[in-house]
């Protein structure tokens, strides 16, 4: 099924918050591993959330060097989580992701 450009970017983001609220991928290489997206389209779609109003907040590692954190959705502002839970299925097919 071949989706637009809007619906791909939104779902993506929706998956995105997901996979962070859920622990499954909390991080950029773990985002990549999930989805296989790039790591610039992964670090761009963490970033593109707050335009949906999705409340996320990168925590870093007390005690460690650099970048070492995680990420965590704070408030998913409008977006319903669960309506995204009952749907991943769907939504992960119309991305093309595992």
């Amino acid at each position: 099924m071949e989706i637009s450009k809007t619906r791909s970017s939104f779902y993506r983001r929706l998956y995105v918050a997901w996979l962070v609220d859920s622990g499954a991928a909390t991080s950029v290489p773990a985002l990549m591993q999930a989805t296989g997206m790039p790591r610039r389209t992964a670090q761009d779609t963490l970033a593109a959330l707050a335009e949906l109003d999705i409340d996320c907040s990168f925590e870093h590692t007390q005690g460690e060097r650099h970048n070492a954190g995680h990420y965590r959705i704070r408030d998913w502002g409008a977006i319903d989580r669960g309506w995204v839970e009952r749907n991943l299925p769907s939504i992960k097919d119309a991305l093309g992701y595992p």
